[in-house]
């Protein structure tokens, strides 16, 4: 005949204790220890704390050193490779209008605490990254449009399309109100002030090329179209101005006519 379950949970286990004594001895042993570490971490809330936001800190500095989000560059060949192979968009601020296209000072994302961690103040002054407008030849009232509209310290959006030594290729871009930017590469070429030119540093077979140059195309012939700036038509008296001017015969009768 089978014992009956009470002579079973009370069975000796030995040492002159049964199993519901060693787990009763248990329990207060393993509520001492959570005890001692809740009253541990009471007594030092600021130090825990305080570790707490500094493993957070670092955590921060250290991506934002490997991804560089917060840097400064100076020169076009600060910039990592991998930025300009995904396009990436930096925010600068003009210096000045160049032959083809803007000198900018690029201005880093800024967080107050983390900002002045990664860099230290130097007594530099500001250094200028050469901008070409990608797929853009700009005329003289282009540049002239550049001055009225980017200086004097414009900020704007520069889009990494290619690099070649110095310089940089990117589509530039201004905000418009609050919400809206606009690409002053076609801007340009829609008011007749650019000519649309081969993109420098991609292959022409790239998905990229195509995809630009089609965007800046269509900029162009609007232009065109609308007898905008460099498409503007001559006048019937201009034309016939031009005309005369070009032509030998006459041009040798009026230098006879105002010498006499």
């Amino acid at each position: 005949m089978p014992p009956p379950p009470e002579s079973l949970a009370r069975k000796d286990t030995g040492d002159g204790r049964t199993d519901r004594q060693q787990r009763h001895e248990a329990k207060p042993s393993s509520s001492n220890i959570v005890s001692l570490i809740s009253q541990f971490a009471d007594d030092h809330l600021t130090v825990v704390r305080n570790l707490s936001t500094g493993l957070a800190l670092a955590g921060v500095i250290i991506i934002a050193r490997s991804i560089k989000l917060m840097t400064k560059f100076h020169a076009a060949s600060q910039i990592p490779l991998r930025f300009v192979e995904r396009n990436v968009t930096l925010h600068v601020k003009v210096h000045s209008v160049t032959e083809k296209g803007l000198a900018v000072e690029h201005v880093p994302i800024y967080l107050p605490v983390i900002s002045s961690l990664l860099h230290k103040k130097h007594n530099m002054s500001p250094s200028s990254l050469q901008v070409h407008l990608a797929g853009v030849e700009l005329t003289p009232e282009g540049r002239q449009w550049l001055q009225e509209n980017l200086l004097p310290a414009k900020m704007v959006w520069i889009k990494l399309i290619s690099q070649e030594d110095d310089i940089l290729y990117c589509l530039v871009s201004q905000n418009k109100g609050v919400l809206w930017t606009y690409c002053i590469n076609e801007e340009l070429l829609r008011q007749g002030l650019a000519r649309t030119a081969p993109i420098i540093g991609l292959l022409p077979d790239s998905r990229l090329y195509w995809r630009l140059n089609r965007r800046l195309h269509r900029a162009e012939v609007k232009a065109e179209r609308k007898s905008r700036g460099l498409w503007k038509e001559d006048s019937l008296w201009e034309r016939a101005k031009k005309t005369l001017r070009e032509n030998k015969i006459f041009s040798l009768i009026w230098r006879v006519l105002t010498k006499m």
